[in-house]
């Protein structure tokens, strides 16, 4: 069941080692079935190169396995949280990309020092507080603290990335670990400016309504 969606989540997953995001089996990627409510997750433990489309497990919103041969990962609890608690989203990504946890280590949220970040997110990347993973608890904190940004940071931990698509979710994940390594290597250098809230609501606007093929 959904092999088109676990085609979709399976070539994004491979995105994840392909810019970095993640290392060994480290991460997971998940998409919500607008129709059925069903949501496709990766498997625990399994090697993105050994990741197949059939590997990916079906389940409900409430954690039942409706399909799969294979243990969902141990996020699942938290995506399905997400996803219950925000019918806006239908991707969520979680990795541990290095520059962007470093913040997260830290418990520190990423400022708007640069247009891009204004661009994609609207406004600083927050950070959450601790959770224990394998309950919902991240998933709490990520819906607590997220707010209207596509991406949250999970202190001490790593990355949570929403989209109303899986594939916007993907593309948040990828732009949050080339911000954070953007604004870490601008703090080796001095202090920057952050951009002002005025100026930052008119490029995200600019961004997400003018940009690109409409």
């Amino acid at each position: 069941m959904l092999e088109q969606l676990k085609e979709q989540v399976w070539k994004l997953h491979l995105e994840l080692p392909k810019n970095g995001l993640v290392k060994w089996t480290g991460g997971n990627v998940s998409a919500r079935d607008p129709e059925s409510g069903l949501v496709v997750i990766k498997p625990s433990g399994v090697l993105y190169e050994d990741l197949r489309p059939e590997d990916h497990v079906v389940v409900s919103l409430d954690g039942k396995i409706v399909e799969g041969q294979l243990k969902p990962s141990s996020d699942t609890a938290s995506h399905l949280y997400i996803y219950r608690n925000r019918p806006d989203v239908n991707g969520v990504v979680h990795t541990h990309s290095a520059y962007a946890t470093a913040f997260a280590a830290l418990g520190k949220p990423i400022p708007v020092y640069l247009t891009a970040i204004a661009d994609e997110f609207g406004g600083p990347i927050p950070c959450a507080g601790f959770a224990l993973i394998g309950g919902e608890e991240i998933g709490q904190q990520v819906v607590a603290h997220i707010g209207s940004s596509p991406a949250v940071l999970l202190k001490n931990h790593g990355v949570f990335t929403v989209g109303a698509s899986v594939t916007t979710a993907v593309k948040a994940a990828v732009m949050v670990e080339d911000v954070a390594r953007a604004v870490w290597l601008a703090l080796q250098l001095g202090q920057p400016d952050e951009i002002p809230a005025e100026d930052v609501a008119k490029l995200h606007h600019r961004y997400t309504h003018v940009y690109g093929q409409r």
